[in-house]
């Protein structure tokens, strides 16, 4: 029984402080732009081989 009366608190703060982090990331424009982000991952012009070139082609 005793244990509970540790695990409340500490779960509170742990709760709180993932509230506290969303809440700073919502403030600082961390989810400005959703719908871009989406577009970007499918955009080619993004490609991590230099000059878009595929890899194991031949340059």
């Amino acid at each position: 029984m005793n244990i509970i009366l540790v695990l409340a608190p500490i779960s509170l703060l742990l709760a709180l402080t993932g509230l506290g982090a969303f809440w700073w990331t919502v403030r600082s424009d961390q989810y400005d732009d959703p719908v871009g982000d989406a577009v970007r991952v499918l955009d080619d012009r993004y490609d991590e081989t230099p000059g878009g070139a595929s890899s194991g082609g031949a340059s």
